[in-house]
């Protein structure tokens, strides 16, 4: 006669039996009979959480330190993929792809070379040279001509001068202004817009004495 209300079922499949004096696996928490207690006779699947025992590489033997809780399998392949000095191991590493990529560092590289400012190209000779012309030219209603046009004509209708030789004129009154340091604060750009501007000044007024003598 069975008492189902008194003991428990032992929890080992082949088992089942009714035990008056069950037993829990401090592992798994899972009821068993005498016989089947143990972890082997069961085969617990968490008895490695009382384990203490050290695993051990099984390619160079070096022991693996594990924590309580921790799977000694899992522990032992980490080891294997990343600290084994076995030959095997590290074949494995190399096989693995496990080089440094050179793409980074030859896009990290690369030389940029500092972008002019701008003074020597035409267009912005052209812009310099009409604002200075309109700031010195005392006639407001004269139509904008370019940068070329509104140099030639001022500078060749110098007596005895071509076209060059009132520029180079214009260009040294400039460097002897600039040269006693009136200007030393100015940025290179207004240097140069400042030096364009007078040496449009200079060659107006040299027209206007011209015209005044013919008259």
């Amino acid at each position: 006669m069975e008492f189902p209300e008194l003991g428990e079922h032992c929890s080992e499949k082949s088992c089942k039996r009714l035990d008056f004096l069950p037993m829990k696996c401090d592992a798994c928490e899972e009821i068993f009979c005498k016989d089947h207690i143990t972890y082997a006779n069961h085969k617990c699947t968490s008895s490695y959480k009382k384990d203490i025992q050290v695993p051990v590489c099984p390619l160079c033997n070096t022991p693996i330190p594990i924590k309580r809780g921790e799977m000694p399998d899992i522990k032992v392949g980490q080891h294997m993929d990343r600290d084994c000095k076995s030959d095997p191991a590290q074949r494995k590493r190399k096989s693995q792809g496990m080089t440094p990529s050179s793409t980074a560092a030859s896009s990290s590289r690369g030389s940029s070379r500092s972008v002019p400012n701008g003074l020597n190209s035409p267009r912005t000779q052209h812009v310099s040279v009409s604002r200075s012309h309109s700031a010195a030219d005392p006639n407001p209603s004269m139509p904008s001509m370019s940068g070329q046009n509104v140099i030639s004509p001022s500078l060749s209708l110098q007596a005895g001068m071509t076209e060059e030789q009132a520029l180079q004129r214009a260009l040294e009154i400039s460097l002897a202004e600039s040269a006693c340091g009136a200007h030393a604060a100015l940025s290179p750009q207004e240097q140069e817009d400042l030096a364009l501007a007078q040496a449009l000044a200079a060659s107006e007024e040299d027209y206007r004495r011209q015209q005044h003598r013919q008259q």
